[in-house]
C-alpha cells in the first residue's frame, strides 16, 4: 500500500470516527438524559458534487443547522458553538469571505473548531469519496461555498 493511500485511509477512518462522535452526540442530546449515549461509526454519505445544498445538509447542518444559524441538533454537544454562517458577509463589511470559507472547508485555515475533535475538515472527506480527482474535490468545495454564500442574511 502506498504511503499516500495509507495516509488517506487513516484520515478517512479518523474522520468517520469524528462524524460518529458528532452524530452520536446529536442523538444523545435529542434523547432523554436517562438514556446512554450511543455512538455508531458511519462513513460520510456520498452526495453529488454538483449540489451545494445536498452537501450542506449532509455535512454541515447537524452542527450549523438547516438554516445556517448554528442551531443544528449536535450544536449543544460541542465545546465551541457552531458559527452562524448566515452572518459571514455582515461580519466582513458586507462582503462574503469566499476564500476564507474555501480554506476553512478544505482545512487550510486556522479556524478554532475546524479540524478539532468537534469539527472535521471536509477536504480529506471529499478526497475519500470515490476517486480523489482534484477537479471533483474543487467542484465540491466551490458548490458548498456557493451554497453558504446563498445563506447570507440580507
Amino acid at each position: 500500500m502506498s504511503k499516500v493511500l495509507a495516509k488517506r485511509l487513516l484520515c478517512s477512518t479518523a474522520i468517520a470516527a469524528l462524524l460518529s462522535l458528532i452524530i452520536g452526540a446529536a442523538r444523545s442530546t435529542a434523547q432523554s438524559n436517562s438514556q446512554s449515549t450511543e455512538i455508531k461509526k458511519t462513513p460520510a454519505s456520498y452526495t453529488s458534487p454538483s449540489s451545494g445544498k445536498s452537501m450542506y445538509l449532509a455535512y454541515c447542518a447537524s452542527c450549523h443547522g438547516n438554516d445556517g444559524k448554528g442551531n443544528g441538533p449536535a450544536a449543544r454537544a460541542l465545546k465551541l458553538p457552531p458559527r452562524d454562517l448566515t452572518q459571514l458577509a455582515a461580519e466582513n463589511g458586507g462582503r462574503f469571505p469566499e476564500n476564507e470559507v474555501i480554506h476553512t472547508i478544505k482545512g487550510d485555515s486556522s479556524a478554532p473548531s475546524h479540524g478539532s475533535k468537534d469539527m472535521p475538515v471536509w477536504g480529506p472527506v471529499f478526497h475519500s469519496m470515490g476517486t480523489p480527482n482534484d477537479g471533483t474535490i474543487q467542484l465540491r468545495v466551490r458548490n458548498l461555498t456557493a451554497y453558504i454564500a446563498a445563506l447570507q442574511a440580507k
